[in-house]
Order: C-alpha cells, then structure tokens, then sequence
C-alpha cells in the first residue's frame, strides 16, 4: 500500500500503482454517455490517465483544466480524466468548462478501476474515492510512467507526465 498525505495526515491506499515497463491493467469504465470504456478501445493512442479523487474540488478540477489545454498539442494521445464522480458530475463539469480535448470516465458502478490499480483510499476521510495519480501508456498499453501525488492537495507534474511521451 502506498502512504501518502491530505493536509499533512497519513492515508494509505489499498496498493501501489503498476510498475513503469510493464502493460497497463485492463479497465472498464463509464463514459458520460453511460457507455463502456475499456483500456482496448484506446490501442493505438498514447494514454495519460488523469486520475484524481472529485472533479469538484479545486485541484481536480485544475488538472482538468490543465491537461485539456496540453492534450491539444498532444499527437496520437487521449488524456482520460478519471474518478468516482457519477458521469452527469463530470459531463457537467467539463460542459460548463467548455473542455473538448480530455474524455471523462467514472468508477462508480465496480471500484474495479481502483482496486485493479492500487489507488483506492483504504484510510483517511476520502474512503472510497481514489488518490491523485498520473499514469502515461504507450501506443501498446505499456506503462510510461507513474505520479501517485504524495499530497493529495498539490496537482500533479504535469511537464514530467508529458514529457515521458517525447
């Protein structure tokens, strides 16, 4: 499990993200259209997945923000902003933010997502929402690079996760 921190207190999560090399867990999740996602109808795209615990907090929403202005100069790459919000929280969001470059998905119905991938709070006020996090796959679904934010206020790096694409 992974130790990390919200306003400098302990929280653990019920893992640790996968290892940099190997291939991204498969996933499905829901879009906000309640359709189905899965890490397969991204193959042959690069992948960063944002994932993070409410899109209504301010630093979720901020990553948000951040990469659907990046994701536009990005070649090949969908950025998949990912969380427990119900799709309509996240369809709302990114419509009234008039943001078109990142895809929206939820891990509401299964918590799969989170379990799968290690990120799950198993301590802490945030029990069941998932930690902060940044995950870069390559055109084959293997894992770039990994950011678990170790303060779950602070955004994550943004110029390193994009950076692991060059």
């Amino acid at each position: 499990m992974s130790n990390i921190t919200l306003g400098g207190n302990p929280i653990e999560t019920t893992g640790e993200l996968p290892k940099t090399g190997t291939q991204a867990p498969n996933f499905t999740l829901t879009a906000t259209d309640l359709s189905a996602k899965s890490l397969s109808d991204y193959s042959g795209s690069r992948v960063v997945l944002n994932i993070f615990p409410s899109v209504d907090t301010g630093t979720c929403a901020q990553s948000v923000r951040t990469f659907n202005e990046k994701a536009s100069e990005l070649e090949n790459t969908k950025v998949l902003c990912i969380s427990k919000d119900l799709p309509f929280a996240l369809a709302r969001f990114c419509g009234a933010e008039g943001l078109e470059n990142v895809e929206s998905l939820s891990d509401f119905k299964t918590g799969d997502f989170g379990k799968d991938y290690g990120i799950t709070f198993k301590t802490g006020p945030l029990v069941p929402l998932l930690s902060r996090c940044i995950v870069v796959l390559d055109t084959d679904g293997t894992i770039l690079h990994t950011e678990q934010v170790a303060e779950i206020k602070d955004e994550p790096n943004y110029e390193t996760a994009l950076a692991s694409l060059a």
